[in-house]
């Protein structure tokens, strides 16, 4: 028997389809599901994924298809930028005695390949750009990831991570901020990417007019 095994393409879910057994509706939708399991934009992993987004938006690449859980970078422009996003918070869901230290991981790794199902081969950091998101608002009473206002974004390319004599595995803010500077807000983001790309010979944002 032979199998049909290659990458499946998702289609965009609009929440609104509704589980079945068989093809008989069930009361429940996907929307239901979307709201029990990530309605913590404050955890991390759904906080992570946000950033991601927000990255996108700000960015102005498009958000139509569907997020690639596994990709070796995050977002590619349609410039051919490759942009890896990364996030941190003072805050967290749970209790805390103080507020959380800021730190990155920003391993080497070997990228996966979608299409073959297999990672390649060789260790490397595979995006041209590292978009640091902090979501930086202190106060519980107030803090809301949805306010754009509340994030602060640090730019680096990857070869500056590359050079580091310290940790190659993460960077602290002190850190990120002695080469990267004090960080830009979300509409702020897009210059300060677009200027790091010039800089540095990285492929830009948009690719040129014709």
């Amino acid at each position: 028997m032979n199998l049909d095994l290659e990458k499946i393409e998702p289609p965009k879910r609009s929440g609104n389809e509704q589980f079945h057994a068989g093809g008989e509706a069930q009361d429940f939708s996907v929307l239901d599901f979307w709201r029990w399991s990530a309605s913590d934009l404050l955890e991390n992993t759904a906080r992570g994924v946000l950033a991601e987004y927000l990255v996108a938006r700000a960015l102005g690449i498009s958000t139509e298809g569907v997020r690639e859980e596994w990709g070796s970078f995050d977002l590619a422009s349609d410039g051919g930028l490759k942009i890896e996003v990364k996030s941190a918070a003072y805050l967290q869901s749970w209790g805390q005695k103080k507020l959380s230290v800021i730190a990155f991981r920003v391993p080497r790794h070997q990228g996966w390949n979608a299409q073959r199902g297999e990672y390649n081969p060789e260790v490397k950091r595979h995006a041209d750009v590292y978009v640091f998101a902090l979501l930086a608002h202190r106060d519980k009473r107030t803090v809301d990831p949805l306010d754009v206002e509340q994030w602060r974004f640090y730019v680096l390319p990857a070869g500056v991570l590359n050079r580091r004599e310290r940790s190659q595995h993460s960077i602290t803010l002190r850190s990120l901020e002695a080469v990267a500077g004090p960080g830009v807000g979300f509409h702020g983001l897009r210059e300060s990417v677009e200027r790091i790309a010039r800089e540095h010979g990285l492929p830009p944002l948009q690719r040129p007019s014709p």
